[in-house]
């Protein structure tokens, strides 16, 4: 398995406040106010990736994916549309919500976009929310009509980023193979 590609959270997130950094010297709170802006088109892209991060997935939003997409989080590694809908379909079957609390577009170059994140999740079966603070990569190929899609889309949670070896790469596969059984995306995707 290849991992997507991995931007430069430090690069891309360094508070000159160093107070608000981590330990490991980047700043994963997004700053709204800091976002940079995107074209329409790309605007378009980021808002479908947040209502499916918002548990709202509908086949219109997953066609921001290449057929071939890759999506890699702690929890999973899918390497097409269909695995990766398997994971979106999923949000309202095991979260009671999932609320967008805040946005920053800190990077727009000519084949990828990267944002933070924080997004707050209540699991159905328990009584607290947590938030949590994600570097999120997509990036992006025309396809054969000219569109951006989405090639790669890497989710780095709270400043860590992941293995993919041993037993994390097995369950991380597993899991991206077989969450659809549960989960039933359309199959039209």
């Amino acid at each position: 398995m290849n991992p997507t590609p991995t931007p430069n959270p430090q690069a891309l997130t360094s508070n000159p406040d160093n107070s608000k950094n981590s330990s490991t010297g980047v700043d994963y709170e997004p700053h709204p106010e800091s976002s940079i802006s995107l074209s329409a088109e790309r605007q378009k892209i980021v808002d479908s990736i947040m209502r499916l991060y918002s548990g709202s997935a509908s086949e219109g939003d997953m066609q921001v994916y290449a057929e071939k997409a890759i999506y890699d989080d702690p929890w999973s590694y899918c390497d097409t549309r269909y695995k990766i809908a398997g994971q979106w379909y999923g949000i309202p079957k095991i979260m009671a919500t999932s609320h967008t609390l805040s946005t920053e577009v800190v990077s727009s170059t000519s084949d990828e976009i990267v944002f933070k994140l924080r997004q707050e999740y209540k699991p159905k079966l328990s009584p607290a929310s947590k938030a949590v603070n994600s570097l999120v990569s997509l990036k992006l190929e025309k396809d054969g009509a000219g569109a951006e899609k989405v090639v790669h889309h890497k989710d780095m949670w709270n400043e860590k980023d992941y293995s993919h070896e041993c037993l994390s790469k097995v369950f991380k596969t597993l899991n991206g193979d077989h969450l659809t059984k549960i989960t039933q995306p359309p199959k039209s995707l």
